[in-house]
Protein backbone atom coordinates (compact mmCIF):
# COMPACT_ATOMS: atom_id res chain seq x y z
CA UNK A 1 0.00 0.00 0.00
CA UNK A 2 1.51 3.34 -0.83
CA UNK A 3 1.56 6.33 2.01
CA UNK A 4 -0.73 8.51 0.51
CA UNK A 5 -3.50 5.65 0.79
CA UNK A 6 -2.58 5.05 4.02
CA UNK A 7 -2.65 8.83 5.34
CA UNK A 8 -5.99 9.14 3.62
CA UNK A 9 -7.09 5.65 5.18
CA UNK A 10 -5.63 6.84 8.48
CA UNK A 11 -7.47 10.35 8.34
CA UNK A 12 -10.81 8.35 7.36
CA UNK A 13 -10.46 6.07 10.32
CA UNK A 14 -9.86 9.44 12.95
CA UNK A 15 -12.88 11.71 11.68
CA UNK A 16 -15.00 8.28 12.01
CA UNK A 17 -13.83 8.08 15.50
CA UNK A 18 -14.69 11.72 16.02
CA UNK A 19 -17.85 11.05 14.55
CA UNK A 20 -18.79 8.34 17.38
CA UNK A 21 -17.19 10.82 19.64
CA UNK A 22 -19.69 13.47 19.15
CA UNK A 23 -22.17 11.01 18.55
CA UNK A 24 -21.59 9.29 21.92
CA UNK A 25 -21.24 12.32 23.71
CA UNK A 26 -24.74 14.11 21.75
CA UNK A 27 -26.60 10.53 23.22
CA UNK A 28 -25.38 11.01 26.80
CA UNK A 29 -26.72 14.63 26.80
CA UNK A 30 -29.91 13.72 25.66
CA UNK A 31 -30.18 11.00 28.53
CA UNK A 32 -29.07 13.06 30.90
CA UNK A 33 -31.98 15.63 30.14
CA UNK A 34 -34.67 12.66 30.19
CA UNK A 35 -32.79 11.72 33.35
CA UNK A 36 -33.24 15.15 35.06
CA UNK A 37 -37.16 15.17 33.48
CA UNK A 38 -37.39 12.29 35.51
CA UNK A 39 -36.19 13.14 38.64
CA UNK A 40 -38.35 16.10 38.64
CA UNK A 41 -41.93 13.47 37.72
CA UNK A 42 -41.11 11.47 40.53
CA UNK A 43 -41.03 14.81 42.93
CA UNK A 44 -44.65 16.10 40.99
CA UNK A 45 -46.29 12.61 41.37
CA UNK A 46 -45.59 12.83 45.32
CA UNK A 47 -46.71 16.64 45.85
CA UNK A 48 -49.58 15.65 43.29
CA UNK A 49 -50.73 12.65 45.98
CA UNK A 50 -49.97 14.72 49.36
CA UNK A 51 -51.98 17.65 47.82
CA UNK A 52 -55.62 16.49 48.06
CA UNK A 53 -54.51 15.10 51.99
CA UNK A 54 -53.52 18.72 52.40
CA UNK A 55 -56.88 20.02 50.75
CA UNK A 56 -58.87 17.85 53.55
CA UNK A 57 -57.04 18.64 56.09
CA UNK A 58 -57.70 22.37 55.42
CA UNK A 59 -61.23 21.86 54.65
CA UNK A 60 -62.04 20.68 58.00
CA UNK A 61 -61.12 24.12 59.55
CA UNK A 62 -61.31 26.70 56.67
CA UNK A 63 -64.97 26.27 55.49
CA UNK A 64 -65.36 29.95 53.59
CA UNK A 65 -61.72 29.51 51.83
CA UNK A 66 -63.16 27.51 49.47
CA UNK A 67 -61.94 29.29 46.75
CA UNK A 68 -58.57 28.79 47.56
CA UNK A 69 -58.68 25.22 48.08
CA UNK A 70 -60.40 24.90 44.56
CA UNK A 71 -58.04 26.97 42.93
CA UNK A 72 -55.33 24.77 44.67
CA UNK A 73 -56.95 21.48 43.26
CA UNK A 74 -57.69 22.80 39.68
CA UNK A 75 -54.03 23.92 39.50
CA UNK A 76 -53.06 20.07 40.98
CA UNK A 77 -54.78 18.89 37.37
CA UNK A 78 -53.21 21.30 35.38
CA UNK A 79 -49.58 19.98 36.81
CA UNK A 80 -50.92 16.63 36.50
CA UNK A 81 -52.20 17.18 32.85
CA UNK A 82 -48.73 18.41 31.65
CA UNK A 83 -46.45 16.46 33.62
CA UNK A 84 -48.55 13.20 32.09
CA UNK A 85 -47.80 14.93 28.41
CA UNK A 86 -44.49 15.76 29.35
CA UNK A 87 -45.75 19.42 27.51
CA UNK A 88 -42.68 21.24 29.69
CA UNK A 89 -44.55 24.92 28.51
CA UNK A 90 -47.53 23.92 30.01
CA UNK A 91 -45.96 22.53 32.96
CA UNK A 92 -44.06 25.55 33.69
CA UNK A 93 -47.37 27.88 33.81
CA UNK A 94 -49.51 24.87 35.31
CA UNK A 95 -46.82 25.36 38.63
CA UNK A 96 -46.88 28.62 38.61
CA UNK A 97 -50.71 28.51 39.10
CA UNK A 98 -50.08 25.89 41.51
CA UNK A 99 -46.90 27.73 43.35
CA UNK A 100 -49.62 30.81 43.72
CA UNK A 101 -52.60 28.75 45.09
CA UNK A 102 -50.07 27.12 47.80
CA UNK A 103 -48.85 30.15 48.82
CA UNK A 104 -52.26 31.75 48.97
CA UNK A 105 -53.25 28.65 50.30
CA UNK A 106 -50.71 28.62 53.48
CA UNK A 107 -51.00 32.45 53.84
CA UNK A 108 -54.71 32.39 54.62
CA UNK A 109 -53.89 28.96 57.24
CA UNK A 110 -52.06 31.85 58.97
CA UNK A 111 -55.66 33.18 60.14
CA UNK A 112 -57.19 29.72 61.53
CA UNK A 113 -54.81 28.89 64.89
CA UNK A 114 -56.55 25.51 65.19
CA UNK A 115 -55.63 24.37 61.70
CA UNK A 116 -51.85 25.61 62.22
CA UNK A 117 -51.74 23.85 65.08
CA UNK A 118 -53.26 20.68 63.64
CA UNK A 119 -49.97 17.83 63.92
CA UNK A 120 -51.97 16.29 59.85
CA UNK A 121 -51.27 20.23 58.69
CA UNK A 122 -47.95 20.90 59.60
CA UNK A 123 -46.84 17.50 58.46
CA UNK A 124 -48.14 18.29 54.75
CA UNK A 125 -47.18 21.66 55.13
CA UNK A 126 -43.69 20.68 55.66
CA UNK A 127 -43.59 18.16 52.96
CA UNK A 128 -45.05 20.06 50.61
CA UNK A 129 -42.32 22.22 51.02
CA UNK A 130 -39.87 20.40 51.26
CA UNK A 131 -41.22 18.52 47.62
CA UNK A 132 -41.03 22.36 46.63
CA UNK A 133 -37.75 22.80 47.60
CA UNK A 134 -36.89 19.41 45.48
CA UNK A 135 -38.20 20.40 42.79
CA UNK A 136 -36.45 23.70 42.27
CA UNK A 137 -33.25 21.87 42.94
CA UNK A 138 -34.21 19.27 40.17
CA UNK A 139 -35.41 22.26 37.75
CA UNK A 140 -31.89 23.80 38.40
CA UNK A 141 -30.24 20.42 37.06
CA UNK A 142 -32.85 19.98 34.67
CA UNK A 143 -32.46 23.26 32.69
CA UNK A 144 -28.63 22.96 33.01
CA UNK A 145 -28.77 19.53 31.52
CA UNK A 146 -31.33 21.27 28.31
CA UNK A 147 -29.03 24.43 28.24
CA UNK A 148 -25.58 21.99 27.84
CA UNK A 149 -27.88 19.80 25.30
CA UNK A 150 -28.89 22.75 23.36
CA UNK A 151 -25.50 24.37 23.20
CA UNK A 152 -23.86 21.17 21.79
CA UNK A 153 -26.57 20.35 19.17
CA UNK A 154 -26.15 24.42 17.51
CA UNK A 155 -21.92 24.22 17.77
CA UNK A 156 -20.11 22.90 14.77
CA UNK A 157 -19.31 20.18 14.36
CA UNK A 158 -21.01 18.68 16.55
CA UNK A 159 -24.65 19.98 14.91
CA UNK A 160 -23.70 18.14 11.58
CA UNK A 161 -23.83 15.11 13.49
CA UNK A 162 -27.18 16.25 15.58
CA UNK A 163 -28.84 17.08 12.33
CA UNK A 164 -27.86 13.78 10.62
CA UNK A 165 -29.14 11.61 13.46
CA UNK A 166 -32.08 14.02 14.34
CA UNK A 167 -31.05 15.34 17.84
CA UNK A 168 -33.68 17.95 18.97
CA UNK A 169 -33.60 21.13 21.61
CA UNK A 170 -35.36 20.54 24.76
CA UNK A 171 -37.43 23.23 26.27
CA UNK A 172 -36.64 24.95 29.87
CA UNK A 173 -38.69 24.90 32.38
CA UNK A 174 -39.72 28.02 33.13
CA UNK A 175 -41.99 29.69 35.50
CA UNK A 176 -44.10 32.88 34.14
CA UNK A 177 -42.88 36.38 36.39
CA UNK A 178 -45.81 36.48 39.10
CA UNK A 179 -44.28 32.68 40.63
CA UNK A 180 -41.22 35.23 41.31
CA UNK A 181 -43.60 38.11 42.82
CA UNK A 182 -44.17 38.13 46.59
CA UNK A 183 -47.70 37.34 47.20
CA UNK A 184 -49.81 40.15 48.77
CA UNK A 185 -50.81 38.95 52.03
CA UNK A 186 -52.97 41.82 52.86
CA UNK A 187 -54.84 41.19 49.62
CA UNK A 188 -55.55 37.88 50.99
CA UNK A 189 -56.97 38.94 54.65
CA UNK A 190 -58.82 41.88 53.06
Amino acid sequence: MDPVTLIVLAALVLLLLYGITLYNNLVRLKHNVSKAWANIDVLLKQRHDELPKLVETCKQYMGYEQQTLEAVMRARSSVSEAREAQDVKALGKAETQLRFGLGNLFAVAEAYPDLKANESFQHLQSRITGLETAIADRREFYNESVNLNNIRIEQFPDNLVAGRFGFRAADLLEFEEEQKADVDIRALFG
